[in-house]
């Protein structure tokens, strides 16, 4: 298999992050690309975006949320884990619960850090604020629930929330965010993870390329 992606990309790492969970990392060719310019991606996905899975059989598997559940089903089936996503009830619920949270939550982090981008007559001040209420909300959203977080039952929904805060502290350095400290404690050892040290966010340069066979 093969996955395109971007280490600026939430999404890209969030997957990623899952490849090396899963024990799924030596089957994975991981191609880094520029999905602004690489002709290549649009050729597999119609929109150009990353992350996107090739298939042994060529087929193309796109959305963050849609490969990650693909790979947990072929770790369980190959023996390589027992998978990050519970598969029953309100545990498999709770998951994907915070999967959607987290996943919301860097949409909107990207939003805001393209508007911040553009000139000043440029930008929609109102769009910006709902953007960044949105951010602060689901932050504090991650507070009220950290005790579903436990970190030594960690699944898909822990792993996003945590990529997605550390995608926060990647696009605004000046910590405009107020992530509280219990917060910043749980990411701390939550981060020791090799899945997450692999995986840091940076902005693209030639020794990046990278590929596992």
């Amino acid at each position: 298999m093969q996955l395109y992606y971007a280490p600026t990309s939430p999404f890209s790492r969030k997957v990623r992050v899952a490849l090396r969970e899963l024990g799924l990392e030596k089957q994975v060719r991981e191609i880094l690309i520029d999905p602004w310019t690489d002709d290549a991606l649009r050729a597999h996905n119609p929109l150009a975006k990353v992350p996107t899975l090739i298939l042994p059989d060529g087929m193309a598997v796109y959305e963050s949320a849609v490969i990650c559940d693909y790979l947990d089903q072929v770790a369980r089936a190959s023996g390589a884990s027992d998978g990050i996503i519970p598969q029953d009830g309100i545990a498999r619920l709770n998951a994907l619960k915070w999967q959607g949270l987290a996943d919301g939550m860097m949409a909107a982090t990207g939003r805001l850090f393209a508007d911040a981008q553009r000139p000043e007559d440029d930008r929609s001040d109102f769009v910006m604020e709902r953007q960044a209420q949105a951010v602060q909300s689901s932050i504090d959203a991650i507070l009220d629930g950290l005790a579903s977080l436990r970190t030594e039952d960690a699944h898909l929904g822990t792993y996003s929330v945590l990529v997605g805060l550390y995608y926060i502290d990647f696009r605004w350095p000046d910590r405009r965010f107020d992530i509280p400290v219990r917060v910043r404690d749980w990411m701390a050892i939550m981060s020791e993870r090799e899945a997450f040290t692999e995986t840091v966010f940076h902005l693209p340069h030639d020794t990046d390329a990278k590929s596992i066979d």
